[in-house]
């Protein structure tokens, strides 16, 4: 019999030692003890995403109940506490004396006897207190008392203050924590009574299946265990792609017979929604800057039998003549902080500073630099990144069109009327989680003068 309490330690371990990226470790693990009910996995996954997730909070928590201060303690000691405080505090179907039995035990058996005292008095301490844990008063001190209740490093929710102020920063911060469903994009070419057969397939593998507000193709799927042994997937009639891509396809405003270069492509959920916009007649190329990232689209490309999407290893930031003014339409989904989706990827703000967002935004330049030149007269580029802050998203815009000969042109056009606001009248939105049902994406349409 499996202990799912020290699975979770051993993967805690590689997230925060060997500073793998949570997702995969997660991933790998749930494969290798695919045997395992579901109960147990999803445990598993929950336990260590929300341990994850939540560190900061957990730390501060600590720091206030223990002698030891968090960073003073041995490696696996801190995170045996810190998974133990997530379920504590968020998992009340656990009894706290549960919790706190197979924290000691797991203690002892890694070779910590001399610590089983601690761990039980600091785990028992907390569970005693824990309705009256003091944070710091958001109204004298924002910044850390909004780091600390939402887990967020204090740089980050400084900037999002300055850029958004306190109330709508305390709503992303607060969507950012909330449970993400899966959004799916069925393909648009079904007609209504393969659509229903799809879903009818889908609602016997989830929880819930749900209508996006959004697009017609596009539904959000809660509990599903995966959708790899799905018929309905493998056939390809529907893929995952979160609605903020899809719109951003839309906003392209792709028409039959395009050609549609996409250049930073991996793992191509744009490309093949580009393909079934511009039909059999038309051309995608996907690029991205590795084999594997092309083996990745080519996978989906065949799954989803988009046989006129060609793939390119190319690095975007070089430039290729053969290109140069080819594309009806240029998609630039370029790499990016990835603050959007923290809610997804829950180990990115621990991982990205404030010099890592120069870095990126010096790529960003390099890669328009280059592809600009890649779109006709009269044609369109539209940008896109998956976070939120301004500097790699209107301060771009502002660059490409300061610098080069394009004009943003309006997403009135393309767009769902209930995300009209007034930027998206000059071209550009930026979707923001706890504001729209989505991730947290920029998209800027912008065209090409005619010479």
């Amino acid at each position: 019999m499996e202990n799912t309490r020290e699975i979770i330690l051993d993967m805690l371990m590689e997230i925060t030692a060997a500073k793998e990226y949570s997702h995969k470790v997660i991933g790998q693990v749930l494969e290798k003890y695919n045997y395992m009910s579901g109960q147990d996995k999803a445990f598993m996954k929950r336990v260590t995403e929300g341990t994850i997730e939540r560190q900061i909070q957990i730390d501060y928590i600590l720091n206030s109940f223990s002698n030891v201060k968090v960073n003073k303690m041995k490696p696996l000691i801190r995170n045996l506490l810190r998974m133990s405080v997530y379920q504590l505090l968020f998992m009340e179907s656990i009894p706290d004396s549960a919790v706190c039995n197979e924290a000691v035990k797991l203690a002892v058996k890694r070779k910590f006897h001399n610590l089983k005292g601690f761990v039980n008095g600091v785990l028992r301490n907390i569970a005693r207190n824990k309705e009256t844990i003091q944070y710091p008063d958001k109204q004298k001190e924002p910044v850390k008392a909004l780091s600390i209740m939402y887990s967020c490093p204090e740089w980050i929710v400084e900037m999002w203050i300055k850029e958004y102020g306190v109330e709508l920063c305390e709503d992303i911060l607060q969507a950012l924590l909330e449970i993400h469903p899966v959004t799916v994009r069925f393909d648009e070419t079904l007609v209504e009574k393969e659509l229903e057969e799809v879903l009818t397939e889908l609602q016997k593998k989830a929880k819930h299946v749900d209508k996006q507000p959004y697009l017609p193709y596009a539904y959000t799927v809660t509990g599903a265990e995966g959708f790899a042994n799905i018929p309905a997937f493998v056939e390809g009639k529907f893929t995952v792609q979160d609605v903020s891509s899809m719109l951003a396809v839309e906003a392209a405003g792709i028409r039959k017979g395009d050609f549609v270069l996409d250049v930073c492509a991996a793992p191509g959920g744009k490309s093949l929604h580009a393909a079934t916009k511009t039909g059999e007649r038309g051309r995608v190329e996907a690029r991205d800057v590795t084999e594997r990232k092309t083996d990745l689209i080519e996978e989906n490309k065949r799954r989803l039998k988009k046989d006129w999407v060609e793939t390119k290893v190319w690095d975007a930031a070089v430039l290729d003549e053969s290109m140069i003014e080819r594309a009806d339409v240029v998609l630039a989904d370029v790499p990016c902080s990835g603050l959007g989706i923290l809610g997804k990827k829950r180990d990115i703000k621990y991982r990205v500073s404030e010099e890592s967002l120069e870095e990126v935004a010096k790529l960003q330049k390099k890669i328009i630099d280059t592809v600009w030149q890649y779109v006709k007269p009269g044609g369109t580029l539209l940008y896109s990144t998956c976070t939120i802050n301004r500097v790699e998203n209107q301060d771009m815009v502002l660059y490409i069109t300061e610098k080069y000969p394009f004009e943003t042109e309006s997403l009135n056009d393309y767009l769902p009327r209930e995300l009209w606001n007034e930027t998206t009248e000059k071209g550009f939105l930026q979707f923001l989680p706890g504001v729209q049902e989505s991730d947290g994406f920029f998209i800027a349409r912008l065209r090409r003068k005619a010479e």
